[in-house]
Formats: C-alpha cells, sequence, structure tokens
C-alpha cells in the first residue's frame, strides 16, 4: 500500500534519484530556467522552493545546509548572494512551470521549470 506516500520514484533507486534531483535543483538556481521532463519538474520544484527559502536567512547556517545539499558551489554561491535577496519579500512560490508538449523520442511531457 502508498498510503500517504508523496513522492515520485522516477524509476531509480533511492541514492541515483536524490543526487540526479540535487543536481536539477542547482542547475535551477544557476540558469534560472531548465528544459526537463514534468515529473523531475514537480518533484524538483518542492527542493528548489526549500533551498531559496534556506537562503533567504543569509547566515553560515544556511549557507552550510546548502552546501550540504547542493554539489556545486556555484548554485550555492548564486542562492546565497543573488537569489536569498531577490526572494526576501517574498513568502514562496519562487518557481513556475511552462508545458512544453511532448518529446519526440519516447513522447514525454516536456516543460520548462524557472523562477519567477
Amino acid at each position: 500500500m502508498r498510503h500517504r506516500n508523496t513522492g515520485k520514484i522516477l524509476d531509480r533507486k533511492k541514492a541515483p534519484r536524490e543526487m540526479m534531483l540535487r543536481n536539477l535543483a542547482a542547475s535551477v538556481l544557476l540558469y534560472e530556467k531548465v528544459k526537463t521532463t514534468e515529473a523531475k519538474a514537480k518533484t524538483v520544484r518542492s527542493l528548489v522552493e526549500r533551498l531559496i527559502t534556506t537562503a533567504k536567512a543569509g547566515d553560515l547556517t544556511a549557507r552550510r545546509a546548502l552546501i550540504s545539499t547542493l554539489p556545486q558551489p556555484l548554485a550555492v554561491k548564486k542562492a546565497m548572494e543573488v537569489l536569498g535577496g531577490r526572494y526576501k519579500e517574498r513568502p514562496g512560490g519562487y518557481t513556475r512551470l511552462i508545458k512544453l508538449g511532448t518529446r519526440a523520442g519516447d513522447g514525454a511531457a516536456m516543460v520548462q521549470i524557472e523562477l519567477v
């Protein structure tokens, strides 16, 4: 039974799935928009929202929390210095999903996840 299980498995084991989502979140923070499948975008959206909320604090504890989550140091730097200040007054909802249609190879629903 899957009662109250909300996360998506994305056809991967736990460790590769978590690393893929952390890398995707770092890409969203660095490039501010990424083209990916709809399932991955919906899953990574909550992670990106939490990371930006953490970066808004702007202190050493927040930086260390981001370092432990994000694999790229430049993503941590941008989140702390640029995005934390940009969304200081915004209470949430930092991302937007734009549907792009289906992928030609396998028909997967593609979206663009971007920062608002």
